[in-house]
């Protein structure tokens, strides 16, 4: 996953889950750097905001993890209330008219919760701990992802993975993920990944064979747009952790998950 641009963001550590769903062709919420005289947000007091957001604890091994009680276990408990209900009544209506529904996941932090990476480095990046940090493959899930991936298989919607993860880290993705539970579709043909040396045609418009230009937003919509398009079906809803994971279209619905920690435009 590349990080284009890692900010902690006050305002999305206390959104609720109102301000963390929104449906095709919303307005999606503003993300902007502080342009005026006045002092930005004391970074310190930011850092004890999200600790408090997620209710971050030390477990017995020694990671830091979020709070079944926390305010964030709360919106994501929202969320999924929601995509549920909608999920079924989507999925009825798609299957009665003979369409393929399917619905798309982003990966970090949209089901495997990286918080434990975030607070070691200060909410900072760094290509080369970022990767050791994944292809150890032990991330926990984000509360309620992996039963929202098998709920969505078991209403006969077909599962895919839209991930900002490169291609090199498939194989610690695929494990970390039947590791929680969100064993559903982890094949080449349902998880798309970065692939900056061979990219796909279908984002020929801005990759080619080493040559890697997409924004988060072209390479997500272009995907999503494969995903209907060439192999036709109608991608009903579609989550993500950040508003780049979402839009550019291709989806009926989009579901925003919380995430304080990095901003990826």
């Amino acid at each position: 996953m590349h990080k284009s641009l890692r900010i902690a963001a006050a305002t999305a550590a206390c959104a609720l889950a109102g301000g963390a769903l929104y449906g095709a062709g919303a307005a999606t919420a503003g993300q902007s750097t502080a342009n005026s005289t006045h002092e930005p947000y004391n970074i310190g007091l930011l850092a004890k905001d999200i600790d408090a957001y997620y209710g971050t604890t030390l477990d017995a091994n020694g990671v830091y993890q979020a709070s079944v009680d926390s305010p964030y276990a709360k919106d994501l408990a929202r969320i999924d209330s929601a995509a549920r209900k909608y999920i079924d009544q989507a999925a009825r209506k798609a299957l009665h008219k003979g369409e393929k529904p399917a619905v798309v996941f982003d990966i970090d932090d949209t089901l495997l919760l990286s918080l434990d990476y975030e607070k070691r480095n200060n909410y900072g990046y760094n290509s080369a701990t970022w990767a050791a940090y994944v292809n150890k493959a032990d991330r926990p899930a984000v509360f309620g992802s992996p039963e929202l991936v098998q709920y969505a298989e078991k209403k006969g919607v077909e599962v895919f993975y839209n991930s900002g993860l490169s291609e090199a880290q498939r194989s610690a993705a695929v494990e970390n993920l039947k590791k929680i539970g969100a064993d559903v579709n982890l094949d080449a043909d349902h998880m798309f990944l970065k692939d900056t040396a061979n990219p796909p045609s279908y984002l020929s418009g801005c990759a080619t064979p080493g040559a890697w230009t997409c924004t988060t937003v072209q390479y997500k919509s272009g995907t999503r747009a494969h995903i209907e398009k060439d192999l036709g079906y109608e991608v009903i809803a579609n989550f993500g952790d950040q508003y780049s994971d979402l839009d550019g279209g291709y989806a009926d619905q989009t579901y925003k998950l919380p995430n304080p920690t990095y901003f990826v435009s």
